[in-house]
């Protein structure tokens, strides 16, 4: 049987917001500048947070013990969101994105930079960022929070909720509904497969509006 992972990540990120506002949910897409490093790429799975500030009294030393800590700590099987505090500098990059791959995480959001692009592209690990700077981290930039809620524009993302991201953008589903957000969102999937092959034929779209109940 797929997993909720797998089952999410066939899903699109429209589908699962509209079943999310169904059930009287708001605030659950982060901003549209976060966007995939490759368009067509696709991202699923439970989320891990982590949260850091810009600290300019840190030595190269502990910014970069604090990064390789945040790695370290980042558990297998979940996607990595990060609220850097700051739109300056890159949370991301070639060694790092490998360095979790290698860990089995399943991707990286961040609101904020990432670099080394054209190598974490040909990776294929997935990096959503609001930006692409050449900027580090070292001497400027160190984690602060492990496991606590983030704020991204608005949106709460709590460790053990879910995210999907794809072309459109990002949505994150609350971990208490998600099973029937997937559930849910899977029903629609198959609606909007008959509805097609209804407009396809030649059926009215009022005529098929009426009998599916979406468009």
């Amino acid at each position: 049987m797929p997993s909720l992972t797998e089952r999410l990540a066939a899903c699109y990120t429209g589908a699962v917001h509209d079943v999310l506002r169904g059930m009287g949910h708001e605030h659950i897409v982060l901003p549209p500048q976060i966007k995939s490093l490759a368009p067509g790429q696709k991202l699923a799975g439970p989320v891990w947070t982590v949260a850091g500030h810009i600290d300019r009294s840190k030595s190269r030393h502990e910014c970069l013990l604090g990064w390789c800590t945040l790695l370290a700590k980042a558990p297998a099987g979940h996607v990595v969101v990060c609220q850097p505090h700051n739109q300056e500098i890159a949370l991301m990059g070639e060694l790092s994105a490998q360095t979790l791959a290698a860990r089995g995480v399943l991707g990286y959001v961040v609101d904020g930079g990432s670099r080394d692009t054209d190598l974490v592209l040909e990776q294929g690990f997935p990096v959503f960022c609001s930006f692409l700077t050449p900027s580090d981290i070292v001497a400027r930039w160190i984690p602060h929070a492990y496991g606590e809620p983030v704020d991204i524009g608005g949106v709460t993302i709590r460790t053990g909720d879910w995210l999907l991201g794809d072309r459109d953008g990002v949505v994150v589903v609350p971990a208490e509904v998600a099973e029937e957000v997937v559930t849910k969102t899977e029903e629609v999937v198959a609606t909007e497969s008959d509805m097609r092959r209804a407009l396809v034929s030649g059926m009215d779209p009022v005529e098929a509006y009426l009998k599916y109940g979406k468009f």
